[in-house]
């Protein structure tokens, strides 16, 4: 058995840094297969597809460099480049040269992926709030809001993490 709990060492947890990180790492397991689940069922694609579609529809002239899509989506460019890759078949998204330097890739929106998108939404809006924001009041919203935004902000403070053999 891996000891976790508080025995006086520093490399383990308190029992109520435990109680929070195993609420914290359920919800890190759940709530992604939640937001797939439905995105698949209800409009074909899958949430980090649909982070896609909702940069790009965000985006000035709704066209990114692939290079800041991958920082937004968290996401190496060979992920970020098969996502796109099936999201063109369905002809939501194309690729070209940048005009102002061709040696830079850009994805943009078409009009059906813009539809897409705009189709999707509704059915994951519902979703996040059943799930997320009916079961807190509007006070724990707002700490959960800035609790994950000081996290990412660790997190992002030494760039994307990635495992040591990879940095």
């Amino acid at each position: 058995m891996v000891n976790v709990v508080d025995n006086g060492d520093s490399d383990t947890f308190t029992s109520d840094e435990l109680e929070t990180w195993s609420a914290v790492a359920t919800l890190l397991e759940w709530l992604p297969v939640a937001l797939d689940t439905q995105l698949q069922r209800d409009s074909g694609m899958s949430h980090f597809e649909f982070g896609i579609l909702f940069a790009l529809s965000q985006a000035e002239g709704q066209t990114l460099r692939m290079s800041t899509l991958a920082g937004y989506a968290n996401s190496t460019l060979s992920r970020l480049s098969r996502a796109v890759a099936r999201l063109e078949r369905r002809d939501w998204v194309r690729r070209a040269p940048d005009p102002h330097d061709g040696r830079i890739t850009v994805a943009i929106l078409t009009a059906s992926g813009r539809d897409a998108a705009h189709a999707a939404a509704p059915g994951h809006v519902a979703l996040v709030r059943k799930l997320v924001f009916d079961s807190l009041t509007r006070a724990q919203a707002e700490r959960l809001g800035q609790s994950s935004l000081r996290i990412a902000e660790a997190i992002r403070a030494d760039g994307p993490w990635r495992p040591e053999g990879e940095r």
